[in-house]
């Protein structure tokens, strides 16, 4: 184990592009508030107990000045893929991914002190649709026009997800950046107890009485509780021997049917609707989403993380729905 000990002992300078966002919303407190200076590099500034600084995330402008000699980059920008992937906001997505992680390439390569490290989003939906067996870092299957059944292909809108995981990860590592070292974060399902995260999604759901399996229940969930996804990106600044894609997912991804029964569980709501996947399309259309978030079988295991020896707070979900639904309930006492 290579333990950076300037990393744990000093106050950091970590910037953040894109932290504004719901992981953004998690991390920037998690740092502060261990003494850290956390800059947000954003499009539209806002009031925060750290500095927010503003970027257009297309050009090379004043904000480069806060990443010279900074500790830490973590690049978390992107447009929210809670839409519909008509050809306008696919290209949306795309660029606010690719372009801004090229752009930070250009620019990290040439600073004269460059951030020792850099985390950049990515996303555990480059893997496969997979039902058989667990997904990992070493041995995972990278998805793409894949059979999802004996006679049915993926659907058009998940082969895009997995185009742009793709090219996100090759325009972050095909630029050598010899002096920072590069980690890229294929991040599963993140649930914290923020309004408008996928855990207000999903208990909405069950509060309406909707909270039954959707489509056929079998697919599996890949989750990550708040606490621990902050935890594993400070566990990650401070060993400077892990570099390239790491999962970041709870070690127990579970099936659909057991993960919203365990939810409903920890809201006490006794019973739940089950949403076909045809009333789940209706729904998604009307409310301008994609199905892809509950419908694909995400079965995503963090290898590399347990094999350096992080040790998760919350590797189950019933213990996480019950913290995630008790820090709901008491949010604003």
């Amino acid at each position: 184990m290579q333990i950076n000990p300037a990393a744990q002992a000093r106050r950091l300078r970590i910037v953040m592009p894109g932290g504004s966002g719901q992981m953004g919303q998690v991390l920037a407190p998690y740092f502060q508030e261990r003494g850290h200076h956390v800059t947000v590099l954003t499009r539209g500034p806002y009031t925060a107990p750290w500095n927010t600084v503003f970027w257009d995330g297309e050009s090379i402008g004043p904000w480069t000045e806060h990443l010279e000699g900074a500790d830490v980059c973590i690049n978390l920008a992107g447009r929210s893929v809670n839409c519909r992937y008509h050809p306008a906001n696919r290209q949306y997505i795309y660029d606010s991914r690719i372009q801004t992680t090229r752009l930070l390439n250009r620019v990290i390569a040439g600073l004269a002190d460059p951030p020792n490290v850099w985390l950049n989003a990515s996303t555990a939906t480059i893997y496969r649709n997979a039902l058989d067996r667990p997904m990992d870092e070493l041995t995972g299957e990278l998805g793409g026009n894949e059979l999802i059944s004996k006679s049915r292909h993926a659907p058009d809108t998940w082969n895009f997800s997995i185009r742009v995981a793709k090219d996100w990860e090759s325009a972050f590592f095909e630029t050598p950046t010899p002096r920072t070292r590069k980690v890229a974060m294929r991040s599963a399902i993140l649930f914290s107890a923020i309004p408008g995260n996928a855990f207000t999604i999903f208990s909405n759901l069950v509060r309406i009485g909707l909270g039954g399996h959707q489509g056929n229940g079998r697919q599996f969930v890949s989750w990550i509780h708040d606490a621990d996804f902050a935890r594993a990106v400070d566990f990650l600044i401070a060993r400077d021997d892990l570099a390239g894609p790491v999962n970041f997912a709870s070690p127990n991804p579970l099936p659909n049917r057991e993960f919203m029964a365990i939810l409903r569980e920890a809201w006490d709501v006794p019973n739940g609707l089950l949403i076909p996947t045809p009333l789940l399309a209706i729904g998604a259309f009307l409310l301008r989403t994609e199905t892809e978030l509950v419908l694909k079988s995400r079965r995503v295991v963090p290898t590399r993380l347990l094999n350096a020896g992080f040790q998760f707070d919350f590797p189950n979900w019933p213990a996480a729905a019950e913290d995630l639904v008790h820090r709901w309930r008491h949010r604003e006492d």
